[in-house]
């Protein structure tokens, strides 16, 4: 089986439960959830493949249907178990993004894009399905915040690019460059590092 395709599944299962998670969070009925999950978890690969002019996969391989179908009916019957919402949230979502910016990166390789345009796909695959997620449970994009989230994906990419130049295989490469992705964005949250606010304080008269 084609290591990417791994890849994509698992992206596409960690993304499909985030997007679960934040629905059942709204209170969102079953039809609502199922339709957040999908969102989540192929948003962001569906308009890269708008943009760089690819077939949309899912649409021809139900594949991923099906595993987001699963994904939504396991978060929700083992929602009571997920004590810690925000923190099963957390963890999918970072796993998603991780797994994501590699086939985004790779897509751009396949097409032959230079580097750059590659890491940009690759952080718009991880990020633009939280996007619409966020945006239709009324809730201001993580990437549009303070949040190391996008950051983390571009260094993730360029970690990729960094190690194509070593002798690593590539399952080797896609393993580090996205393990980076999640332990910057991990790191982030747990030691509170964020992007500079532009916005001072107002003072207080």
């Amino acid at each position: 089986m084609d290591v990417t395709f791994i890849i994509d599944i698992l992206g596409t299962l960690a993304f499909a439960i985030s997007g679960a998670l934040t629905a059942m969070k709204k209170q969102l009925d079953p039809f609502g959830i199922f339709i957040i999950a999908i969102v989540t978890a192929l948003g962001g690969g569906t308009l890269r493949d708008l943009l760089i002019d690819a077939p949309i996969v899912w649409m021809r391989d139900l594949t991923y249907i099906y595993v987001i179908g699963v994904a939504t009916l396991l978060a929700v019957i083992f929602r009571e178990r997920l004590n810690y919402i925000r923190k099963s949230l957390f963890l999918f979502d970072t796993i998603g993004i991780g797994l994501y910016t590699i086939i985004g990166v790779e897509k751009g390789i396949e097409a032959d894009f230079p580097p750059l345009i590659c890491i940009a796909l690759g952080t718009m695959s991880a990020c633009f399905g939280g996007v619409i997620r966020d945006i239709l449970c009324t809730e201001i994009p993580i990437i549009f915040r303070k949040n190391v989230y996008a950051t983390a994906c571009i260094l993730g990419g360029a970690v990729y690019f960094v190690l194509l130049y070593t002798k690593l295989p590539n399952v080797a490469i896609v393993a580090i460059s996205g393990g980076t992705v999640v332990l910057i964005r991990i790191l982030a949250v747990t030691f509170n590092i964020s992007l500079p606010n532009i916005y001072k304080k107002e003072i207080v008269k």
